[in-house]
């Protein structure tokens, strides 16, 4: 009996919350941001703790947990560029792994009840069949999979409810991912149904909707604290948009950047909005939040015509950071005035495309770019090229990594790899 007790107590360990969570994309205060110390500067394969190969490909970043990750993939469909198989196969998979070793906990298998969008050539590995990330409040865990609907369970793997938010599928899927706010699970459904909507995180059923407005918007939603007010801010192509997370009222709108895809996320700090898309068209703004109705002539800061159409920015120390999806130009801004400090590639490669967000720990910037490995840039207003380490092997990364206890996650369109000392 008393062993039994130990093995329960042990699991129970296993699957509850610490303060080394990464809990949704780009970590606890949803930046990229983390106070993790000692991460690795540079590995190679020997510095593998476990490799643990997938069900299939998928763009979404692993989450963490206690000691479990959460991550998704889709399989069925797909896999081979010039034989994509049959569409009816396709399965989305929820994926819950152990921290300690890789090894798969459970694997929840998802099919649409509508039609998905076929795709060909170079979308394969791109695809956002499974690019949504996971998020968890420590007691259970919650993914999104556009047309498939959005599904909660327990930590355990429990199914609790499930919840269909629009059925349009688009040729690139989905990509924005779920953020909680308090008893709320706030989903970007743009894509799949004109729709932003917010569930009751208990049941799934739908407190508060806003249709219409949003297009183009592939991102996740943010949190921005002024004067005591929280505002949810969403990117679309020609508006930016703030609403009360509680009740979904829109509070302001401003003009701001177009695009036929959105996917940055909104980085905000102390009360300022930064917003980055497709160089040209798009380019770079920031918006002091906390107005009333359209503020385009009173709250915008500042525009650039330089930005990035994947990866997102990252705030530190009075400049904003951001990475060049299509050839790894490092740029690097006054958050003040959008002065252009400097514009650098993190290679000599020509074509170096970086689609991950980075992390942000101990004055360094992690880079993860497609197929040229990680790049580790010191986070100041001088470029410095700290260290590269090589591609792990010939598969693509597209997701954004987490940290937690020292150690690196990383995920593939093949594997996911724990890099770092064994726990």
């Amino acid at each position: 009996m008393h062993r039994l007790l130990q093995l329960t107590l042990a699991a129970l360990s296993l699957l509850s919350a610490s303060a080394a969570d990464w809990p949704r994309f780009r970590g606890p205060n949803g930046d990229g941001s983390t106070a993790e110390t000692g991460l690795p500067l540079k590995w190679d394969a020997g510095d593998i703790a476990w490799k643990t190969e997938l069900p299939g490909p998928g763009s979404s970043s692993p989450i963490i947990v206690g000691g479990v990750m959460y991550l998704t993939c889709y399989s069925g469909y797909g896999s081979d560029v010039k034989e994509p198989g049959d569409m009816t196969r396709l399965r989305r998979h929820a994926l819950c792994l152990n921290r300690a070793d890789g090894s798969i906990l459970w694997n929840k298998e998802i099919q649409a009840d509508g039609p998905d969008q076929a795709y060909t050539g170079e979308y394969i590995t791109m695809h956002g069949y499974a690019s949504s990330t996971p998020v968890s409040d420590g007691v259970n865990v919650y993914f999104f999979f556009g047309p498939a609907g959005v599904h909660a369970y327990t930590l355990r793997g429990q199914e609790l409810w499930q919840a269909n938010v629009g059925e349009k599928a688009h040729k690139w899927g989905n990509g924005a991912s779920p953020l909680l706010y308090k008893n709320l699970l706030i989903v970007n459904a743009a894509l799949e149904g004109d729709n932003l909507v917010a569930l009751d995180k208990t049941n799934g059923k739908v407190i508060w909707s806003v249709r219409g407005g949003l297009p183009a918007s592939w991102n996740t939603p943010a949190i921005a604290t002024i004067g005591g007010r929280d505002e949810l801010i969403v990117n679309s192509s020609g508006k930016l948009h703030a609403f009360d997370p509680a009740t979904g009222q829109e509070l302001w709108t401003c003009r701001a950047l177009r695009g036929a895809e959105l996917c940055p996320s909104v980085t905000v700090h102390e009360g300022v909005a930064y917003v980055i898309g497709l160089p040209g068209a798009g380019g770079a703004m920031a918006v002091r939040a906390g107005g009333s109705g359209d503020v385009s002539d009173t709250h915008v800061l500042w525009e650039l015509k330089i930005g990035s159409n994947v990866s997102s920015p990252v705030y530190h120390e009075g400049h904003l950071y951001w990475a060049n999806d299509s050839r790894g130009i490092f740029h690097c801004v006054r958050a003040e005035t959008g002065e252009e400090v400097f514009a650098t590639p993190l290679s000599r490669e020509r074509r170096n495309r970086v689609f991950a967000s980075p992390i942000l720990s101990e004055g360094r910037f992690y880079y993860v770019s497609r197929d040229q490995g990680t790049f580790v840039v010191a986070a100041r207003p001088e470029f410095e090229l700290l260290a590269q380490s090589p591609p792990l092997d010939s598969s693509v990364v597209n997701a954004t990594p987490a940290v937690a206890d020292g150690q690196f996650y990383l995920r593939s369109d093949r594997f996911v790899y724990c890099i770092g000392k064994r726990r």
